[in-house]
């Protein structure tokens, strides 16, 4: 019976030393997601990221291995205006997991806590990849990302209100923090302001608007498409007329676009990381806004 009692104690004991299991399972599609999650659940939420700041997210497959996760997920948080559309909706189908549909507690588009840019008035396949609802790529824009916070704030509460406290907590934590940031970047961003740049894609609409530069250019002839020669040469010959000040790209596109156009017209290019993970410095929301500004004023200078 000692023995047993023994046992027994030690067992509690190994069981009570073991790290806590995470309340939540949290499925996002976009590693921005993940990060602003980790920062406000903590250790109360095990995140999966769907993609990669290395990774085109509109072209993503319904993987086996994702519809796994998305099975046993409590919470989805996507950037929803269409951006994941050929591939998102098959994943939820193949789930059968009733907690992440749309309509539910579990499901969290982003891109509806936002004012969206770029809602088209026209939707036509020949104009390229358009989204209907606007430009989903809402999170370089920092006071985006302060919506979208309180927001995943009041799920997380909904979906888990024993640790409610712990929570709050970190999102007001969290809320402080991002406030002065944000005042940090507005000044540093300030020379920014009016200059005019030359992107890849509408992936970065809502930095340019927050920061007031001025979009001069595309490298893609329309959404989606990728460059062509008579593209570039066209926007050769544009930018001898107007020159931008830099021509930016992000870590999941090929650089050699934006390296043929600033060989050819002098405007330095720079690649920006777009998302958490896309440079070293990115590890997380700061550092993504603190890298993008920098990379920027450090070109433009």
């Amino acid at each position: 019976m000692k023995t047993i009692l023994r046992f027994v104690v030690a067992l509690s004991t190994a069981f009570a030393m073991l790290p806590a299991t995470a309340a939540l399972n949290v499925f996002v599609c976009e590693p921005e997601w993940g990060a602003l999650t980790q920062e406000l659940a903590g250790d109360k939420a095990s995140v999966y990221s769907a993609t990669t700041a290395l990774q085109d997210v509109h072209r993503v497959e319904a993987r086996p291995s994702l519809i796994a996760r998305a099975r046993s997920a409590d919470m989805l948080i996507c950037s929803g205006s269409e951006l994941e559309v050929g591939w998102l909706p098959l994943l939820l189908t193949q789930s059968g997991n009733a907690k992440i549909q749309p309509g539910s507690v579990g499901y969290l588009e982003a891109s509806q806590f936002v004012p969206r840019l770029e809602i088209p008035k026209v939707v036509d396949r020949a104009l390229g990849d358009v989204h209907p609802s606007g430009n989903p790529h809402i999170h370089l824009d920092p006071r985006n990302i302060a919506r979208v916070a309180d927001a995943l704030a009041e799920r997380l509460v909904q979906l888990d209100p024993a640790d409610a406290d712990a929570f709050r907590a970190r999102v007001n934590s969290f809320r402080e923090r991002w406030r002065a940031a944000m005042s940090r970047w507005e000044k540093e961003a300030a020379r920014l302001k009016g200059v005019p740049v030359v992107v890849y894609h509408k992936d970065m609409s809502y930095f340019i608007n927050w920061a007031g530069m001025r979009e001069a250019g595309s490298l893609e002839p329309k959404p989606g498409l990728p460059p062509t020669p008579t593209h570039l040469a066209e926007l050769v010959e544009r930018m001898k007329r107007e020159p931008a000040k830099v021509i930016v790209y992000s870590a999941y596109n090929s650089p050699r676009a934006a390296e043929f156009l600033s060989e050819r017209t002098a405007i330095p290019a720079v690649m920006l990381p777009f998302t958490v993970g896309g440079t070293d410095k990115a590890r997380d929301l700061f550092g993504l806004f603190d890298d993008t500004i920098g990379r920027l004023l450090a070109t433009v200078k």
